[in-house]
C-alpha cells in the first residue's frame, strides 16, 4: 500500500482539480413531495441531474467519477418504488450508454449484480464491454452496493486465495486488499458529494474514502447542476488536504 506521502502527491492534481469525485444521490423522494409529484417523477428529475453531472466533470477534467446510484439498503423501499427504480436503470442502459460511448466516456457498474433481473445483467455486460476501451472518464455507477459487502467480498477472496495454497497469509497487506475491491484499480476518492442536506456516507465506498475530502449541500439531487458542481469543485481547492502529515511537511511535498 503506498504511504500517505505518496498519496497525497498522487492524488493532488495540477490545478486542484480531483481525480475521483464520489457523489451520494440524495433527495429525489423529497424533491417530488416538494413538488406535488409522485416519487417516480422524483428518480426521473434525478436522471437529468445526473446527466448534467456527468457533462461538467467531463468539461472540468474529472478522470473517475463514481455515482450512488441504489444501495443494498434500497431494496427495503417500497416494491412500487423498487421496481419503478429498476425500470429506469434497465431504461438508462438502453438509451444512455450509445451516448457516453460516443464521447469516450468508460462505463463500469459495482455491486452485487445477482439481485438484478436477467435483462438488466445482460444489458450491464454489454454496456462495459462496448465502453470498456475509452479513454476518457471513467463513469462508475454503484448499484445494489455497499461498502461493507465490497470489504466482504474482498475478504472472502483472499481467504479462498490462502485455502487454496495460492496466498501466504502473511503476504495479506493493505495493497492486496484493495486490490480485491470493486474499485481496486482506480485512484481514491478524493471529493465526496452528499445532496440533500444529510451528512453521512451510508456505508458508501468505505475503503477509498478514508481520505477524501466531504462536501455536503442542501440542494436535493434534481436541482443539483453544473453550477452546483463547480461550487463544490471551488470548495475542493480551498481545502488542505493533510493525509496525516503537518503543514509544513505538505507545504514542502509541492501544496
Amino acid at each position: 500500500m503506498t504511504s500517505p506521502q505518496t498519496t497525497a502527491s498522487r492524488t493532488r492534481p495540477d490545478g486542484g482539480v480531483p481525480r475521483h469525485v464520489a457523489i451520494i444521490m440524495d433527495g429525489n423522494n423529497r424533491w417530488a413531495k416538494a413538488h406535488g409529484l409522485s416519487s417516480v417523477r422524483g428518480h426521473r428529475a434525478g436522471v437529468e441531474a445526473v446527466r448534467a453531472v456527468i457533462r461538467r466533470a467531463g468539461e472540468r477534467g474529472i478522470e473517475m467519477l463514481t455515482l450512488f446510484a441504489f444501495s443494498s439498503e434500497n431494496w427495503k423501499r417500497p416494491e412500487a418504488e423498487v421496481s419503478a427504480l429498476m425500470e429506469l436503470f434497465l431504461l438508462a442502459l438502453k438509451r444512455e450508454v450509445k451516448k457516453l460511448h460516443d464521447h469516450d466516456i468508460r462505463l463500469s457498474i459495482i455491486g452485487e449484480r445477482s439481485a438484478f433481473s436477467t435483462s438488466i445483467q445482460k444489458h450491464i455486460e454489454r454496456a462495459e464491454a462496448l465502453t470498456a476501451n475509452n479513454g476518457g472518464m471513467h463513469l462508475v455507477i454503484a448499484a445494489n452496493y455497499g461498502g461493507r459487502w465490497d470489504l466482504t467480498r474482498a475478504a472472502r477472496r483472499l481467504a479462498g486465495r490462502v485455502a487454496a495454497g495460492e496466498l501466504d497469509p502473511d503476504a495479506i497487506d493493505e495493497a492486496a486488499v484493495e486490490r480485491e475491491l470493486c474499485l481496486g484499480d482506480g485512484p481514491p476518492v478524493d471529493l465526496c458529494i452528499r445532496t440533500s442536506g444529510e451528512q453521512r456516507i451510508s456505508n458508501f465506498l468505505l475503503w477509498q474514502m478514508a481520505y477524501a475530502e466531504f462536501y455536503f449541500t442542501p440542494r436535493l439531487w434534481p436541482d443539483f447542476d453544473g453550477a452546483a458542481f463547480d461550487a463544490a469543485l471551488d470548495d475542493f481547492r480551498g481545502r488542505k488536504r493533510r493525509f496525516g502529515m503537518t503543514d509544513e511537511q505538505v507545504e514542502g511535498d509541492g501544496a
